[in-house]
Protein backbone atom coordinates (compact mmCIF):
# COMPACT_ATOMS: atom_id res chain seq x y z
CA UNK A 1 0.00 0.00 0.00
CA UNK A 2 1.62 3.25 -1.32
CA UNK A 3 1.27 6.76 -2.20
CA UNK A 4 2.26 8.57 -5.11
CA UNK A 5 1.89 11.66 -6.98
CA UNK A 6 2.28 10.48 -10.35
CA UNK A 7 -0.05 10.54 -12.93
CA UNK A 8 -2.38 7.84 -13.16
CA UNK A 9 -4.91 6.41 -16.04
CA UNK A 10 -6.75 3.27 -14.80
CA UNK A 11 -9.83 1.14 -16.26
CA UNK A 12 -13.34 0.86 -14.06
CA UNK A 13 -14.40 -2.18 -13.08
CA UNK A 14 -14.21 -5.07 -16.08
CA UNK A 15 -13.32 -8.91 -15.33
CA UNK A 16 -13.17 -8.82 -11.60
CA UNK A 17 -15.38 -11.71 -10.17
CA UNK A 18 -18.64 -11.33 -9.63
CA UNK A 19 -18.77 -12.19 -5.58
CA UNK A 20 -15.99 -9.94 -5.52
CA UNK A 21 -16.94 -7.04 -7.45
CA UNK A 22 -20.12 -7.21 -5.45
CA UNK A 23 -17.80 -7.52 -1.98
CA UNK A 24 -16.00 -4.40 -3.23
CA UNK A 25 -18.78 -2.14 -4.28
CA UNK A 26 -20.39 -2.83 -1.01
CA UNK A 27 -17.57 -1.83 0.86
CA UNK A 28 -17.23 1.64 -1.59
CA UNK A 29 -21.10 2.62 -1.35
CA UNK A 30 -20.89 2.18 2.86
CA UNK A 31 -17.18 4.04 2.97
CA UNK A 32 -16.68 6.53 1.10
CA UNK A 33 -19.16 8.83 2.64
CA UNK A 34 -18.07 7.70 6.01
CA UNK A 35 -14.32 8.55 4.42
CA UNK A 36 -15.32 11.80 3.13
CA UNK A 37 -16.75 12.83 6.53
CA UNK A 38 -13.69 11.81 8.70
CA UNK A 39 -12.05 13.69 5.95
CA UNK A 40 -13.68 17.29 5.88
CA UNK A 41 -13.67 16.66 10.04
CA UNK A 42 -10.33 16.37 10.12
CA UNK A 43 -8.70 18.41 7.49
CA UNK A 44 -9.02 22.55 6.06
CA UNK A 45 -8.88 23.14 2.44
CA UNK A 46 -8.59 19.58 1.33
CA UNK A 47 -10.54 18.29 -1.51
CA UNK A 48 -12.33 15.10 0.40
CA UNK A 49 -14.30 13.96 -2.56
CA UNK A 50 -12.81 10.55 -3.25
CA UNK A 51 -12.42 8.71 -6.26
CA UNK A 52 -12.18 5.39 -5.72
CA UNK A 53 -10.94 3.08 -9.08
CA UNK A 54 -9.90 -0.37 -10.32
CA UNK A 55 -6.71 -0.64 -12.44
CA UNK A 56 -7.99 -4.29 -14.21
CA UNK A 57 -5.37 -4.58 -16.25
CA UNK A 58 -4.10 -7.43 -17.04
CA UNK A 59 -1.07 -8.94 -14.68
CA UNK A 60 -0.48 -5.84 -12.28
CA UNK A 61 0.38 -7.09 -9.04
CA UNK A 62 -2.21 -7.19 -5.37
CA UNK A 63 -1.66 -3.31 -4.81
CA UNK A 64 -4.03 -0.32 -3.90
CA UNK A 65 -2.67 3.13 -3.58
CA UNK A 66 -3.83 6.80 -2.80
CA UNK A 67 -2.72 9.31 -5.44
CA UNK A 68 -4.18 13.10 -6.79
CA UNK A 69 -5.03 13.97 -10.05
CA UNK A 70 -4.26 17.31 -11.38
CA UNK A 71 -6.95 18.99 -9.41
CA UNK A 72 -6.14 17.45 -6.14
CA UNK A 73 -9.04 15.23 -5.89
CA UNK A 74 -7.93 11.85 -4.00
CA UNK A 75 -7.65 8.88 -6.10
CA UNK A 76 -7.78 5.48 -4.28
CA UNK A 77 -6.95 2.65 -6.85
CA UNK A 78 -7.08 -1.27 -6.19
CA UNK A 79 -5.93 -3.49 -8.24
CA UNK A 80 -7.74 -6.33 -9.55
CA UNK A 81 -5.56 -8.57 -8.05
CA UNK A 82 -5.90 -7.08 -4.61
CA UNK A 83 -9.72 -7.77 -5.08
CA UNK A 84 -9.62 -10.67 -5.83
CA UNK A 85 -6.90 -11.89 -2.87
CA UNK A 86 -9.18 -10.06 -0.01
CA UNK A 87 -11.16 -12.97 1.83
CA UNK A 88 -13.87 -10.47 3.04
CA UNK A 89 -15.22 -7.27 2.99
CA UNK A 90 -13.43 -6.31 6.14
CA UNK A 91 -9.80 -6.85 4.57
CA UNK A 92 -11.11 -4.68 1.31
CA UNK A 93 -12.52 -1.92 3.98
CA UNK A 94 -9.24 -1.86 5.84
CA UNK A 95 -7.27 -1.44 2.83
CA UNK A 96 -9.94 1.54 1.57
CA UNK A 97 -9.65 2.99 4.93
CA UNK A 98 -5.57 2.88 4.98
CA UNK A 99 -5.34 4.59 1.82
CA UNK A 100 -8.46 6.96 2.32
CA UNK A 101 -6.12 8.08 5.80
CA UNK A 102 -3.02 8.63 3.75
CA UNK A 103 -4.64 11.15 2.27
CA UNK A 104 -6.84 12.90 5.29
CA UNK A 105 -3.48 12.66 7.37
CA UNK A 106 -1.55 15.15 4.21
CA UNK A 107 1.32 12.43 3.27
CA UNK A 108 1.76 12.81 -0.24
CA UNK A 109 2.64 17.12 0.52
CA UNK A 110 4.46 15.77 3.56
CA UNK A 111 6.70 13.36 1.63
CA UNK A 112 6.72 15.63 -1.00
CA UNK A 113 8.14 18.20 1.42
CA UNK A 114 10.97 15.54 2.86
CA UNK A 115 12.05 15.02 -0.93
CA UNK A 116 12.64 18.24 -1.03
CA UNK A 117 14.37 18.92 1.94
CA UNK A 118 16.82 15.78 1.87
CA UNK A 119 17.88 16.99 -1.37
CA UNK A 120 18.64 20.27 -0.78
CA UNK A 121 20.42 19.25 2.67
CA UNK A 122 22.64 16.63 0.37
CA UNK A 123 23.50 19.01 -2.36
CA UNK A 124 24.39 21.42 0.14
CA UNK A 125 27.06 18.94 1.57
CA UNK A 126 28.56 17.95 -1.75
CA UNK A 127 29.01 21.68 -2.41
CA UNK A 128 30.81 21.91 0.78
CA UNK A 129 32.72 18.93 -0.23
CA UNK A 130 33.86 20.75 -2.93
CA UNK A 131 31.67 18.27 -5.36
CA UNK A 132 31.21 19.54 -9.09
CA UNK A 133 27.56 19.59 -11.16
CA UNK A 134 27.43 16.71 -11.53
CA UNK A 135 28.20 15.19 -8.23
CA UNK A 136 26.00 18.05 -6.55
CA UNK A 137 23.37 16.92 -8.78
CA UNK A 138 23.73 13.31 -8.21
CA UNK A 139 23.78 13.92 -4.07
CA UNK A 140 20.69 16.18 -4.65
CA UNK A 141 19.15 13.09 -6.19
CA UNK A 142 20.22 10.81 -3.58
CA UNK A 143 18.71 13.02 -0.86
CA UNK A 144 15.67 13.13 -2.29
CA UNK A 145 15.16 9.49 -2.33
CA UNK A 146 16.37 8.95 1.21
CA UNK A 147 14.23 12.54 2.27
CA UNK A 148 10.89 10.83 0.54
CA UNK A 149 11.79 7.71 2.49
CA UNK A 150 12.75 8.86 5.73
CA UNK A 151 8.90 8.63 7.63
CA UNK A 152 7.47 6.19 5.14
CA UNK A 153 7.20 4.19 7.94
CA UNK A 154 5.39 6.82 10.40
CA UNK A 155 3.11 7.37 7.02
CA UNK A 156 2.28 3.64 7.47
CA UNK A 157 1.47 3.53 10.92
CA UNK A 158 -0.80 6.27 10.61
CA UNK A 159 -2.65 5.16 7.77
CA UNK A 160 -2.91 1.89 9.89
CA UNK A 161 -4.45 3.75 13.08
CA UNK A 162 -6.80 6.25 11.11
CA UNK A 163 -8.24 3.21 8.87
CA UNK A 164 -8.75 1.20 11.59
CA UNK A 165 -11.15 4.48 12.81
CA UNK A 166 -12.33 4.92 9.33
CA UNK A 167 -13.47 0.72 9.03
CA UNK A 168 -14.79 0.64 12.11
CA UNK A 169 -17.03 3.70 12.01
CA UNK A 170 -18.17 1.99 8.49
CA UNK A 171 -19.70 -0.69 10.25
CA UNK A 172 -16.26 -3.32 9.39
CA UNK A 173 -14.21 -5.10 12.04
CA UNK A 174 -10.94 -3.91 11.35
CA UNK A 175 -9.29 -6.23 13.15
CA UNK A 176 -10.64 -8.62 10.82
CA UNK A 177 -9.26 -7.18 8.42
CA UNK A 178 -5.99 -6.48 9.23
CA UNK A 179 -5.12 -10.05 8.68
CA UNK A 180 -4.29 -9.23 5.34
CA UNK A 181 -0.93 -8.51 6.60
CA UNK A 182 -0.66 -12.05 7.57
CA UNK A 183 -0.51 -13.01 3.95
CA UNK A 184 1.63 -10.48 2.41
CA UNK A 185 5.49 -10.65 2.71
CA UNK A 186 6.82 -9.10 5.96
CA UNK A 187 9.22 -6.45 5.47
CA UNK A 188 10.69 -7.04 8.47
CA UNK A 189 12.43 -3.50 10.21
CA UNK A 190 15.06 -2.84 7.35
CA UNK A 191 16.87 0.26 6.80
CA UNK A 192 15.19 2.85 4.90
CA UNK A 193 12.43 0.29 4.18
CA UNK A 194 9.21 2.06 2.75
CA UNK A 195 6.30 0.08 5.27
CA UNK A 196 7.10 -1.16 9.00
CA UNK A 197 7.09 -4.70 10.35
CA UNK A 198 3.76 -6.62 9.85
CA UNK A 199 3.21 -7.54 13.37
CA UNK A 200 3.74 -4.24 14.29
CA UNK A 201 0.92 -2.27 12.31
CA UNK A 202 -1.14 -5.33 13.40
CA UNK A 203 -0.39 -3.89 17.16
CA UNK A 204 -0.96 -0.50 15.95
CA UNK A 205 -4.82 -1.79 14.27
CA UNK A 206 -5.30 -3.84 17.85
CA UNK A 207 -4.54 -1.04 20.19
CA UNK A 208 -6.39 1.88 17.88
CA UNK A 209 -9.60 -0.48 17.77
CA UNK A 210 -9.41 -1.12 21.53
CA UNK A 211 -9.57 2.91 22.10
CA UNK A 212 -12.88 3.01 20.19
Amino acid sequence: MTTTSGPLVVEPIGDVPRASATNFSQVIRVMEPVAERECRARTSGVNCDFDIRVDDRPGQPSNAFQTLDRSGRPIIVFTQGLINDARNVDELAFVLGHEAAHHIAGHIPRQQQNAVAGAVIAGSLAVLLGGGADAVQSAQQTGARVGARTYSKDFELEADALGTVITARSGFDPLRGAKFFTRIPDPGDRFLGTHPPNAQRIEIVRRTAAGL
